[in-house]
């Protein structure tokens, strides 16, 4: 009986909503990084055969998807060891825990130290929501490409001529203007959406979308509202909700409210 209770004192000392916000925010970094890396590698492969040929035309482009790869390098790095840091604050802040070194009293130094990582997981939340916008663009040019080129081998489209159904990528300042040739019409533009480049870094884009999604999510579950927190339960709530209804329309509203109050 009492290795029964020892178990479940343990057990109940385990912050199990920061824990599945924790698991879903490495995932969703994971995903966005990993997926992200080779999309772009993927898009420059695209932008130099089919698009750019001159190497001039797309040489900041090239620069600036170097510069982002590098970012996600960073990016994926503090966010290991930033999840590793608020399980563990979570982990101290349970009631269980508590309970057990209640002989120990908060102080001023921990009650900053816990509100200092609760509002700097409320802007890396805000950030993650920009990253979360900016990744829809690429899966929106692509999904662009990829319908003009259904819409061609549809039987239903009886077209005369397809040469004329052409897709610019200039349009999208993503090549300049005097970069050759700079679409592709008809068959070239069949034969683009047919290679392994485009398939790939079109659902790769789509995945990475839905993995800085899933990171919002998991970023608007961890901060908790302790009692050794400055910020209230209700402006904790207050933000859940606000990121929530942000993030409504691609994701089910009922996966923001997993997270429960471990701190009761």
């Amino acid at each position: 009986m009492g290795c029964f209770e020892c178990c479940i004192k343990c057990l109940g000392g385990v912050p199990y909503a920061s824990l599945v916000a924790t698991i879903l925010c490495f995932s969703g970094v994971a995903l966005f990084c990993g997926c992200g890396h080779v999309a772009l590698t993927g898009t420059v492969t695209i932008l130099e055969t089919h698009f750019s040929k001159v190497t001039t035309d797309h040489e900041m482009l090239t620069n600036v998807i170097q510069l982002m790869q590098y970012v996600i390098y960073g990016i994926a790095s503090f966010f290991f060891l930033y999840g590793i840091i608020l399980l563990a604050e979570g982990f101290y802040t349970t009631s269980a825990v508590k309970e057990l070194h209640s002989e120990f009293k908060t102080t001023i130094c921990g009650r900053c130290i816990s509100g200092m990582f609760v509002f700097l997981t409320y802007i890396l939340g805000v950030a993650w929501l920009g990253v979360f916008g900016f990744s829809a663009v690429p899966v929106f040019l692509f999904y662009n490409m990829w319908s003009t080129c259904a819409a061609m081998k549809s039987p239903m489209a009886n077209l005369t001529n397809i040469d004329s159904i052409c897709v610019d990528v200039r349009q999208y300042g993503i090549i300049p203007w005097n970069a050759t040739p700079g679409k592709a019409c008809g068959s070239t533009l069949g034969d683009i959406c047919n290679t392994s480049e485009f398939y790939l870094s079109y659902h790769l884009y789509i995945v990475a979308c839905a993995g800085a999604g899933a990171t919002v999510i998991a970023l608007v579950s961890l901060p908790p509202a302790s009692p050794s927190s400055p910020f209230s339960p209700s402006l904790h709530g207050l933000y859940q909700q606000i990121m929530c209804q942000v993030l409504l329309f691609s994701f089910p509203y009922g996966l923001c409210n997993r997270a429960k109050d471990d701190y009761t």
